[in-house]
């Protein structure tokens, strides 16, 4: 649990970004694949405000699990529903990732060049650590998170069907993470998840730092 110590000060940056870029990549998406629906509601945009639900964000400081404002989508206007579906909900785990490696990088290089404090450490590790472990935690296959879209997509309908169920115990499953939160449990199980992608991000800082 982050507490209310310095580190939720230097985290801020971490979730906000990890936040906005999530749901700015999703709206970027569903309007490139025929859905305009994000656009007549302001969110493209990467304004901090238009995204961010503020229990949400409460809840992510003091349990590390929490939300923004979903991006409203209808995926009628897709050109192919399956598929468009699936790239949207791919789409804001991989603009998490990829701003994580894009903190690894700027890292890399202050520190390369002797721009690095402690302070500046800490909150780009926070950036590197959230945006990281938000994408990893939305391709869960647990509803009503982006990994059970990708699956229900992938099944077979009468599977996908019965899978969809699962979306009426949302609210349910959404407590129990916030209950879960800050078991050893689930943060092993988590750590155990975004290791892979925290080993990418490391490699890469270290490259640079080696040339």
């Amino acid at each position: 649990m982050l507490g209310l110590g310095p580190e939720v000060v230097f985290g801020i940056p971490g979730l906000i970004s990890a936040l906005t870029v999530y749901e700015y990549a999703q709206a970027r998406a569903a309007v490139a694949c025929g859905d305009f629906t994000p656009r007549l509601q302001g969110r493209l945009t990467l304004n901090p405000i238009t995204h961010i639900e503020p229990w949400g964000l409460i809840a992510l400081l003091l349990f590390k699990f929490g939300w923004g404002r979903p991006v409203m989508i209808n995926s009628r206007n897709f050109g192919n529903i399956r598929r468009d579906t699936i790239l949207v909900a791919l789409s804001g785990p991989v603009a998490n990732f990829l701003l994580a490696l894009l903190a690894g990088i700027v890292w890399a290089f202050l520190y390369k060049f002797g721009f690095m404090s402690d302070w500046l450490r800490q909150v780009m590790f926070l950036v590197i650590i959230y945006n990281i472990n938000f994408a990893v935690f939305n391709l869960l296959p647990i509803p009503p998170l982006d990994g059970s879209r990708i699956l229900m997509e992938l099944l077979p309908y009468n599977l996908a069907r019965q899978y969809a169920q699962l979306g009426r115990y949302s609210l349910l499953i959404c407590a129990a993470f916030l209950l879960l939160a800050n078991t050893s449990f689930l943060g092993g199980f988590l750590s155990f998840l975004t290791l892979p992608f925290l080993t990418i991000v490391n490699m890469v800082a270290n490259l640079i730092i080696m040339l």
